[in-house]
């Protein structure tokens, strides 16, 4: 079983910057593609970015293209989004997720196997 823990949410202004990790556990995290995703209050779940297995290949919403970086260090079993330049509605909790695919950046959430708790950011204006 793989356990996924995200954290480096937050409460940030407008325009500032945070950094989400998440930590997988239970196997190793170069055995998956790995993603992230973000639910607004109200909204339906969507995804931010992912990344195949070793980095070599990134996907990123247009609503965070630019503004957002991906990667991943799998000697730490670890993935991270940096996101810069955030706006109010940027406001949500984000989760991390792993999925069988190594080659793919994986867009869609039903192709995940894993998921975490989620880590809450929000973006005062």
């Amino acid at each position: 079983q793989v356990q996924l823990v995200e954290s480096g949410g937050g409460l940030v202004q407008a325009g500032g910057s945070l950094r989400l990790s998440c930590t997988v556990s239970g196997r190793p995290a170069s055995l998956y593609g790995m993603g992230w995703f973000r639910r607004a209050p109200g909204k339906e779940r969507e995804v931010v970015s992912a990344i195949d297995w070793n980095g070599g290949t990134t996907y990123y919403a247009d609503s965070m293209k630019g503004r957002s970086t991906v990667s991943r260090d799998n000697a730490k079993n670890a993935v991270y989004l940096q996101m810069d330049s955030l706006k109010p509605e940027d406001t949500a909790v984000y989760y991390c997720a792993a999925g069988p695919f190594r080659g793919v950046a994986q867009s869609r959430a039903n192709m995940y196997s894993f998921w975490g708790q989620g880590t809450q950011v929000t973006v005062s204006s």
